[in-house]
């Protein structure tokens, strides 16, 4: 077995899936590629199942939200391949007010509650998921609070006011 490294990685993304997957960087070392929303689950599958990569297990599903961008949805998966403890990151970029990609747990049963989570908090659709609903808020929340077009404090807090302080 041949060691793993992000160029042979890279390669074999590219190879397979040719403009589809494109390279962002390698922070920390860590290889993140971008991945075109239409082809992250053949991708997800093939880093899963293909005999050199071996990505066998999902560390997480999450989102990034970039207000007043083109792409203002990010969405990011972390596998680790646990034979070689190599790590990669591909996110997928998302428009619109209602953002939506294929659900990976087609892929990995445990994307379940990860998709969930995401959905919750950013408001991302995973489609095909057989059970998403809000999983950590209330049910009748109307809101995604991880969206930043929401304040991170309520600005009515009095325990917050700097008279408290002496300031």
């Amino acid at each position: 077995m041949d060691k793993l490294d992000n160029q042979l990685i890279l390669s074999s993304l590219q190879e397979k899936f040719g403009q589809s997957v494109k390279p962002l960087g390698e922070p920390h070392g860590l290889l993140t590629v971008e991945v075109d929303k239409e082809a992250i689950i053949e991708v997800l599958s093939f880093v899963k199942d293909d005999e050199t990569l071996r990505f066998n297990f999902l560390t997480d599903i999450t989102a990034v939200h970039y207000p007043k961008q083109e792409r203002e949805f990010c969405v990011v998966y972390h596998v680790h391949n646990m034979l070689q403890n190599v790590r990669l990151r591909l996110k997928v970029f998302l428009q619109g007010p209602e953002p939506s990609v294929a659900s990976a747990t087609s892929v990995w049963n445990g994307a379940n509650w990860m998709e969930r989570e995401t959905y919750d908090f950013f408001g991302v659709v995973f489609e095909g998921h057989p059970d998403l609903r809000r999983i950590l808020n209330m049910d009748e929340l109307e809101v995604f609070p991880m969206r930043k077009e929401y304040p991170l404090e309520d600005p009515n807090r009095v325990d917050k006011k700097d008279f408290y302080f002496g300031r």
